[in-house]
């Protein structure tokens, strides 16, 4: 009863009653493009690092797990041919699949007849060869995992000179003058560093694949010299 004869004989107490119960003004909802401008230029290049990444993570993927199909029987199939002294059916076995391994017996095949250590070397030669095209490209992606968080820094510190200038300008120290250079500040260590976390992510992801691969290589350069000592039927 007291609140109802409050708000009657108050109307500034009644509209602001009225405000809190509900009539608050809407906060706008945040623009990320609007925010990515206001970023600075310092955005360019960590949004062109962010696309490079992008491109080198999804071609290296699809390029490595390629590399890594192998039919399961290949090398039993490559065996008994070798065992049964038919190199033209292992070659041409190795010829219609395009992968590391099988590019690698190839190798080993044409030299057989040579000493195990040539044969091994030529073998181990090819292998190299293929794991560094596995590896096309990663040391770039590891300089933007690098590079990225670098550049949100010196956005931050052309952030705080921009604060600094526009104090200095108009000799005013309110949030409208320094919420410019406090967005650049922000948003360009925020986007620096998520370019260099999910560099640095993909970067350890596709090396790993390539570890996978180096091993895979490996083995099969092992087996294949077992495979010379069978004797022949």
């Amino acid at each position: 009863m007291f609140l109802s004869i409050l708000l009657q004989t108050n109307p500034e107490v009644a509209d602001s009653s009225t405000a809190a119960a509900g009539g608050a003004t809407p906060v706008e909802g945040i623009n990320i493009l609007d925010m990515l401008i206001k970023g600075g230029p310092i955005m360019i290049p960590i949004a062109l690092c962010s696309v490079i990444a992008v491109y080198i993570m999804i071609e290296r993927y699809f390029s490595i797990k390629k590399k890594f199909k192998i039919n399961n029987n290949f090398m039993s199939s490559i065996k008994d041919n070798v065992v049964n002294g038919n190199i033209a059916a292992a070659l041409n076995l190795c010829r219609t699949n395009p992968t590391p391994v099988a590019k690698m017996v190839e190798k080993g095949l044409i030299r057989i007849g040579k000493p195990l250590k040539d044969i091994e070397a030529s073998m181990e030669n090819v292998g190299n060869l293929e794991i560094s095209k596995a590896e096309k490209n990663l040391g770039v992606l590891g300089i933007i995992a690098g590079v990225a968080p670098m550049l949100g820094f010196i956005g931050t510190i052309m952030g705080v000179i921009t604060i600094f200038h526009s104090i200095a300008a108009t000799d005013n120290f309110s949030i409208s003058i320094v919420a410019g250079g406090l967005y650049q500040k922000m948003i360009t260590s925020l986007a620096g560093l998520v370019v260099g976390v999910f560099a640095y992510s993909g970067y350890h992801m596709l090396m790993m694949m390539v570890d996978r691969l180096t091993f895979r290589i490996e083995a099969a350069v092992i087996e294949f010299v077992d495979i010379l000592q069978e004797p022949t039927r």
